[in-house]
């Protein structure tokens, strides 16, 4: 029988691995897995590489996990912004390195991956700093139809960590609303997806038109409750 239900992140996460990439769903907080994060934090995998849309807000979350210092580098879209102060002193002071992607290409590029895709061309960042490689070489380009373009590679995750609204056995996931963002693509391009849940479905019951992530892409569900707030609602996904 198959049953990806798991009874507690701590079980979900023992097996992630030092020197590990690690792909963080999110866009700012929304759909942010701070459960798994803070698990992933108890843990104490080191030596990480974390795929995240930014590098953190404040002193909780991603922010917290850099904090530890155990993550070697992080590949964002938006590594700063007015709460990013964790990042900004790891990343001044030498302690973490940084490979900044466009946002649509960091998406393209988990996504290229999860469908065997080599490598793509894509136009963003032709004629820019971002058209360079880590070590300062240029990316190989290409003229097509006139236009040209930037050749760019999939990004593999050994572990995703995603936060869903509701999954079942199977590991079927659904998404509450602008929390979904790079979920779906981080649980393609990954090895191993673990996933919390809001509610667990009976097999069935979730409407299959209405299944984001099928159930192959994911590996272990975690059931987890909502936070309230202080202002007495609860703290959703998005």
């Amino acid at each position: 029988m198959i049953d990806k239900i798991v009874a507690s992140v701590a079980e979900a996460l023992a097996d992630v691995r030092d020197g590990a990439t690690v792909l963080i769903g999110g866009f700012g907080t929304s759909g942010n897995p701070g459960e798994l994060i803070a698990g992933l934090i108890e843990q104490g995998a080191k030596d990480l590489t974390v795929v995240n849309n930014n590098a953190g807000n404040g002193d909780v979350g991603l922010a917290a996990l850099l904090k530890t210092g155990r993550v070697r580098k992080i590949i964002c879209s938006f590594p700063r912004q007015v709460d990013s102060w964790v990042f900004d002193d790891l990343y001044r002071s030498g302690r973490i390195e940084l490979e900044l992607v466009p946002q649509g290409n960091l998406a393209e590029r988990m996504r290229a991956a999860g469908a065997g895709i080599g490598a793509f061309f894509c136009p963003t960042a032709f004629g820019t700093e971002l058209a360079r490689n880590a070590d300062g070489s240029s990316k190989e380009t290409r003229e097509i139809d006139g236009r040209q373009y930037v050749l760019e590679y999939p990004i593999h995750g050994d572990v995703a960590l995603i936060k869903a609204e509701a999954g079942d056995r199977w590991g079927n996931l659904t998404y509450r609303m602008a929390a979904r963002n790079f979920g779906p693509v981080m649980a393609m391009a990954a090895k191993q997806t673990i996933a919390t849940v809001h509610e667990i479905k009976a097999l069935g019951e979730l409407d299959p038109e209405a299944i984001v992530t099928p159930g192959i892409f994911v590996h272990r569900v975690v059931l987890v409750e909502r936070v309230k707030t202080q202002a007495g609602g609860f703290k959703k996904s998005a």
